[in-house]
């Protein structure tokens, strides 16, 4: 029975779609479950983010071939979308192909994955027998297998240093902006003559406080701090003139200008502790300093959800919350962007059969993740499922050095991408 059953993924993010687009080419039965209300709902919440990987690093293989046949016109490899472009100019197309759109379900939020009248202790049949995917609506599906490829945007990491919340960080939640807020733009009236600060030492946190320190030099009375754990900011600004990427390279030059120069203040060695509202803003402490300001950037970067899959058997790494295989390979400890080796479907597998988790939830806490990693992952992932374990395991990436990721620096009038945490 579970052979003629469809093989679900979910979400329907790029590399969510990019599955979808290998499935149609293997001719495999499937359907894509989308929480939201259209393809590409976490990457259209950032889409006044300018992307520095050019195109030709953000559109899959097998979607370029399904999409070129119906007559799309490929955008120009060497130009910089936003995320907005790129929903509405390939992920928003790629969805709506005849062969892809009567498999989209949206609106259509997995709250739990198991096998169907199995929990996770039994094990006899266990292969043979197809997932269950219950929905919010209470809607129960089957499937064969299971392509998790939901993300990690809908669950940040918190503020306090330690991992988990910081004293009275709940209390001031009004007062605390998610990262990568418009600053410029629909969220402006936010920021504008306030005291911002901003926590957090990636990509994200860079474009927020590029965006921030020109904001402060249109509006009297902002003013800009930035506090990270690290007792140096080198690493945010990264490799500047030496980057392979220039646009990378150009945001972290541009942020170590702006500290420099004093626009915006920087707070080394600081681990949020304590938040207390107090009558003139939010007072933030890290036990010996305090800094009272009106708005918080939690840049803090994002952590997997593995609760809708708690009845299926994982083989989680203990400090990153991916496979175990992968855990090694993408340790941000030791692997930046670009440096993360080419791995498929023999490292993403779990004891669970059939279930596999791509895109940026497989590397768990780790902010390495590339688009273009998470294609070729789905490429595998698909051939593996289509029984052809030759093309599975040629697994084959190039990827420029230094790597691959987002952001939305401006010199002069011009736009010069760069990376809020890579590019997820």
């Amino acid at each position: 029975m579970s052979d003629n059953l469809p093989i679900a993924v979910l979400g329907a993010g790029p590399v969510g779609l990019a599955a979808a687009a290998h499935l149609t080419e293997r001719g495999l039965p499937f359907v894509v479950l989308e929480a939201g209300d259209s393809p590409a709902a976490a990457i259209r919440a950032w889409g006044h983010v300018r992307l520095f990987s050019p195109w030709r690093f953000d559109i899959d293989a097998a979607a370029a071939r399904l999409l070129g046949d119906a007559g799309w016109v490929r955008p120009d490899d060497d130009r910089l979308p936003t995320g907005a472009e790129l929903a509405a100019d390939y992920l928003q197309p790629l969805a709506d192909l005849p062969a892809l759109k009567p498999h989209l379900r949206y609106g259509a939020r997995v709250v739990a994955v198991t096998r169907l009248g199995l929990d996770r202790v039994r094990t006899a049949g266990r292969a043979e027998t197809p997932f269950l995917l219950r929905l919010d609506s209470g809607e129960d599906l089957l499937a064969r297998a299971v392509i998790d490829a939901t993300g990690t945007w809908g669950t940040p990491n918190v503020l306090g240093a330690s991992g988990i919340p910081a004293h009275g960080e709940s209390g001031v939640a009004a007062y605390v902006e998610s990262a990568l807020p418009d600053v410029l733009g629909r969220d402006r009236d936010r920021f504008a003559g306030r005291r911002i600060l901003v926590v957090g030492a990636g990509h994200s946190a860079a474009n927020t406080l590029l965006s921030l320190a020109e904001l402060a030099e249109q509006e009297p009375g902002t003013t800009v701090t930035w506090a990270i754990r690290a007792a140096s900011p080198a690493r945010t600004y990264g490799g500047e003139t030496a980057d392979a990427l220039p646009a990378r390279g150009a945001l972290g030059s541009r942020l170590r200008a702006h500290v420099e120069s004093g626009a915006i203040t920087l707070l080394t060695g600081f681990s949020v502790e304590r938040l207390t509202a107090a009558a003139d803003g939010v007072v933030v402490s890290d036990g010996a300093r305090e800094v009272t300001v009106d708005r918080i950037v939690a840049a803090t970067g994002f952590r997997p959800d593995h609760g809708i899959v708690a009845e299926l058997r994982l083989d989680l790494d203990p400090v990153l919350g991916s496979t175990r295989a992968l855990a090694p390979l993408i340790d941000p400890n030791e692997h930046s962007c670009g440096t993360v080796p080419p791995h498929g479907v023999d490292e993403l597998g779990h004891p669970e059969p059939g279930y596999y988790a791509i895109g940026v939830k497989s590397y768990g806490r780790a902010p390495t993740f590339l688009l273009a990693t998470g294609y070729e992952q789905a490429r595998s992932v698909v051939a593996a499922l289509a029984g052809d374990w030759a093309a599975a395991r040629d697994v084959q990436l190039d990827l420029p050095e230094t790597g691959v990721c987002n952001s939305n620096p401006v010199v002069g009038d011009e736009t010069i991408p760069g990376d809020g945490g890579c590019c997820g």
